[in-house]
């Protein structure tokens, strides 16, 4: 009996953990669903603080508790807070809900607090076209950059390409506090001297990238000297950037999907200054804003007050009026121009016409014997025809193209390349790429997926006259390599975002232009299957002069 009243309270016992416990995961799951609501609430807020007499002498220590004594003191500060200023605001990067970021903004002291923003990338020659000749003038032996420390704030690097040795170069000045992510160390070499991500993620991850843009934009600024640089065979040279002695220290604040958020380049200029570089070059921005809105110009006034200069692009929002981003007076602005090198090709018509373009692939073997010729937009009606015209995916499924050269619009929002394989799906065995009235007469040499020239408005009018003129259109392409003497240039590219500034028309920008198209640069995979990989990159980076 007493062994069944045992048993009996046992069960029980057993029954009530296995409803308590019951209990606490369905309390647990309710918990989690909340907090999970609550996370996908929270964004990061810019919050500005009116400036305390003592944050001169604050230690970091102190200016992070003195930014934590505005936020709730039940507030999660260590899982919140993203980034603390010192520099270039006063102020701070927290994750908040809405409701809190309100509640924030009725406090003492609090000067605003916002959502923050994303900004988007401005994504061998060039040397000797801009005049610079080894030994001699701004590239003297003894210069050639020596000394300064260029600060590039970008999507990361690739820290192994030569163009970032530091063979024969000295140290980096004392004064740099820097620190490089790839060593854990003070400095990653005696040239590229520091590299850091300020990008915030679940996993910190190396200030690598995929996509080169900083990698490009790092080697165009102070890349070393490259012998027998080239990219399918093109454009063959020594390349290097424009102060090749000069150190660099790398800034990762775009994620590897591209954007780059507004609380990491405040971080990264806050954190550059503090670093002790010379330079800032940024190739990145958001348009026209208020100076007091735009974080590049507010980070770029505090960096100019401590003798760091600023160079950053003008944008590639062009060729339209008041297109700019970075129009601040203290920075300089850079609009993108040619250079005298192309890389060309010919499309030659049956009429014997011939018209110049530019195009990285420059295959040996292509026939310059004349084949048939259509336009891609004479299929269709209605907007299968606009779609036809631009050879975006799919709409050539269904057309036989076999053995034809055909004519696509550049536009559409695809790439030149994407088009390309349209017509190789359906095909064609040749492209030739027809501007937009807005691009003009600029052309971009790109590595195409089959033999393919991209020309002007004008010549893409004048083909599509042809084809409708004759029963048996027919053309060809010619492929002429590397040339070099364009007597046209430099001219500012279509791409290359224009003034007046909207924020302060009085004042004229861009300040300068620059080379910033089909530039050959250092990239981190190899296009053409040759070591060292280099590519050419049609945008724009900030010109740095030193």
């Amino acid at each position: 009996m007493m062994k069944t009243n045992y048993t009996m309270q046992l069960s029980l016992l057993v029954s009530l953990i296995f409803i308590l416990c019951s209990f606490n995961q369905i309390t647990s799951v309710f918990a989690a669903e909340e907090n999970q609501e609550h996370d996908h609430n929270l964004m990061t807020y810019i919050v500005h603080v009116k400036k305390s007499e003592n944050v001169a002498s604050f230690q970091s220590e102190d200016l992070h508790s003195w930014y934590h004594s505005f936020l709730p003191q039940n507030f999660p500060h260590k899982d919140r807070m993203v980034f603390s200023y010192r520099h270039v605001a006063s102020g701070f990067a927290v994750k908040l809900t809405p409701e809190e970021a309100k509640s924030l903004q009725e406090k003492d002291g609090i000067l605003l607090a916002r959502p923050e923003r994303t900004l988007s990338l401005h994504t061998t020659h060039s040397p000797t076209f801009l005049g610079l000749k080894h030994g001699q003038g701004l590239w003297n032996d003894d210069n050639l950059g020596k000394g300064v420390i260029i600060g590039v704030i970008d999507s990361g690097i690739y820290p192994y390409h030569p163009s970032f040795n530091d063979e024969g170069m000295p140290p980096p000045p004392a004064k740099w506090k820097g620190h490089c992510e790839f060593t854990g160390g003070k400095i990653c070499n005696n040239k590229l001297i520091g590299a850091r991500s300020l990008v915030k993620s679940t996993i910190q991850e190396l200030p690598l990238e995929k996509h080169f843009h900083g990698t490009h934009t790092a080697a165009e600024a102070a890349g070393r000297f490259v012998e027998d640089a080239s990219v399918f065979g093109n454009a063959k040279g020594v390349a290097a950037g424009m102060a090749p002695n000069a150190h660099i220290a790398m800034y990762k604040v775009c994620t590897d999907n591209i954007p780059c958020a507004e609380s990491s380049i405040l971080a990264a200029m806050d954190i550059a200054i503090e670093d002790g570089v010379d330079v800032l070059s940024l190739s990145l921005g958001l348009g026209s804003l208020p100076f007091f809105e735009d974080p590049i110009a507010i980070g770029a006034f505090a960096a100019t007050q401590n003798g760091v200069f600023v160079s950053c692009s003008a944008a590639n929002s062009g060729p339209g009026y008041s297109t700019l981003s970075n129009e601040a007076p203290w920075v300089l602005t850079v609009g993108a121009s040619t250079i005298d090198r192309k890389i060309v090709a010919l499309a030659k018509l049956g009429n014997g016409n011939e018209y110049e373009g530019e195009t990285l692939f420059q295959p040996k073997d292509f026939s310059e014997q004349l084949m048939p010729l259509v336009y891609s937009g004479s299929f269709g009606f209605g907007n299968q025809t606009q779609n036809q015209s631009l050879c975006l995916p799919g709409s050539l499924k269904n057309i036989d193209l076999s053995g034809k050269v055909v004519v696509c619009d550049v536009g559409g929002r695809v790439s030149t390349i994407v088009k390309g394989q349209e017509v190789l799906n359906s095909g064609g065995v040749a492209m030739i790429l027809a501007n937009s009235e807005t691009l003009g007469f600029s052309t971009s040499a790109t590595a195409h997926v089959l033999p393919a020239v991209q020309l002007s408005y004008a010549a893409g009018l004048t083909i599509k006259e042809y084809i409708k003129s004759t029963y048996n259109p027919s053309a060809t392409l010619i492929f002429k390599g590397t040339v070099i003497g364009d007597s046209l240039a430099p001219s500012v590219v279509s791409f290359s975002s224009r003034g007046p500034s909207q924020e302060s028309p009085g004042i004229l920008k861009p300040d300068i232009i620059g080379p910033g198209v089909n530039i050959l640069a250092a990239w981190g995979v190899s296009v053409d299957n040759k070591i060292p990989a280099f590519n050419i990159f049609p945008v724009l980076q900030c010109l740095v002069l030193t």
